[in-house]
């Protein structure tokens, strides 16, 4: 029995490559500040530490709900403010290979219920200090809500957290001889 073969076939092989560059020198850089991801961590730090002071000068007695926003902003602001240290000094990208967007990715996201959490607590006590620390939780909800969204867009892409990673792709077809019949 005879084979025959498509002559018009092509063999199609996909090569990708990645290249990661990255300066490893520590450098101050305020240019992060004028980012997205930079403006998010200013309004998170900020609204962490005016929802703290807030709730400090409440002469209520909700020690747990104060404590719980006292606790939850704390951590918040240090954490948070270490990260941007650490970005516009460029010690993300100093120490590229650890999973920064996944590290960050699971605090703004546990941060973004855990605050909504705080602010609504604090929105039960009918004070005017608690009122303002809800305003300042409920803005650093949605910081945090927009941050772990970015975070999570930029990881599933394999992107860096500081940095740049260029990835090409080239494409080449190669026309399979054609069959012959036996």
């Amino acid at each position: 029995m005879a084979e025959t073969g498509y002559a018009g076939q092509q063999r199609v092989t996909t090569t990708v490559t990645s290249s990661t560059t990255v300066q490893t020198n520590i450098r101050f850089d305020p240019s992060y500040l004028k980012t997205i991801p930079g403006i998010l961590k200013i309004v998170q730090t900020v609204c962490s530490l005016l929802g703290f002071i807030c709730i400090q000068f409440s002469r209520q007695n909700n020690a747990g709900k104060g404590s719980y926003f006292s606790w939850i902003s704390m951590i918040a602001f240090w954490f948070t403010g270490i990260l941007l240290g650490f970005y516009l000094f460029h010690m993300v990208e100093k120490f590229y290979r650890i999973p920064w967007l996944k590290i960050e990715f699971v605090f703004t996201a546990l941060w973004t219920l855990l605050y909504l959490i705080a602010a609504i607590l604090a929105v039960t006590v009918h004070d005017d200090p608690h009122s303002a620390a809800a305003f300042f939780g409920f803005t650093a909800t949605l910081a945090y809500a927009v941050d772990a969204y970015l975070k999570w867009r930029a990881a599933r892409a394999g992107g860096l957290a500081q940095g740049t990673r260029v990835v090409s792709q080239q494409t080449t077809s190669v026309a399979a001889p054609p069959r012959v019949a036996y």
